[in-house]
């Protein structure tokens, strides 16, 4: 895999360079501000971008939807010290592939990038748990043939932590009709898991 770097903390950027390289990993460019990472990501083409938030020139949310404009297929990671849920919820909706925390221990870190290549979400259980809160309190879904009125329910109930049993509890459905519907959101989204399941109904602004 070829990785893309781009933060504007020298230091930092560094030694994320020197975790990948020792982790087997091909670093083919780094950059310290936007507009520079989006002229070399165009002309590089990395299979992975990690991005920075807040860099200057370019901020790393205006980068990542360039990126994704352009390059619909190239996974970009946001590799951050905010937690902030706007922060979160804005870069999954642009199109990110996953969010990490700067203070990932170096083992965290390369698993991250390891299930990512296996077609995993790269996103730690903290800042899914930011992405469930979201969902929580989100009243109403922008109207989707994709996901049924009834499937955007169980899916947001499912990503609170509700089983399937309290589940069809609350909607006063049997638990096979629960099961059934997820079923159908698994397949709908072409995803494995809950988890993978909330994250493309929040970037594809489903719930």
């Amino acid at each position: 895999m070829k990785i893309f770097v781009a933060d504007d903390h020298s230091l930092f950027r560094d030694g994320i360079v020197s975790l990948l390289e020792a982790g087997g990993y091909e670093v083919i460019g780094q950059a310290r501000d936007g507009k520079t990472a989006l002229e070399k990501i165009f002309i590089l083409k990395p299979d992975l971008v990690l991005l920075d938030l807040n860099m200057p020139e370019l901020d790393g949310l205006n980068v990542l939807n360039s990126i994704k404009y352009v390059h619909p297929e190239m996974k970009v990671i946001i590799l951050t010290v905010s937690e902030d849920e706007k922060n979160l919820v804005d870069a999954i909706q642009s199109g990110a592939d996953g969010y990490l925390l700067k203070h990932l221990n170096s083992t965290e870190f390369l698993d991250m990038i390891a299930g990512l290549e296996r077609g995993e979400v790269a996103i730690t259980r903290s800042m899914m748990s930011q992405l469930f809160k979201h969902v929580s309190k989100q009243k109403t879904s922008l109207h989707d043939p994709i996901l049924s009125d009834r499937e955007v329910e169980v899916l947001r109930l499912g990503a609170v932590g509700k089983s399937n049993q309290e589940i069809a509890v609350i909607l006063s459905i049997s638990n096979n009709t629960v099961k059934f519907h997820m079923k159908n959101i698994f397949i709908k989204l072409n995803v494995s898991n809950r988890t993978e399941a909330v994250m493309v109904a929040v970037k594809r602004k489903l719930i």
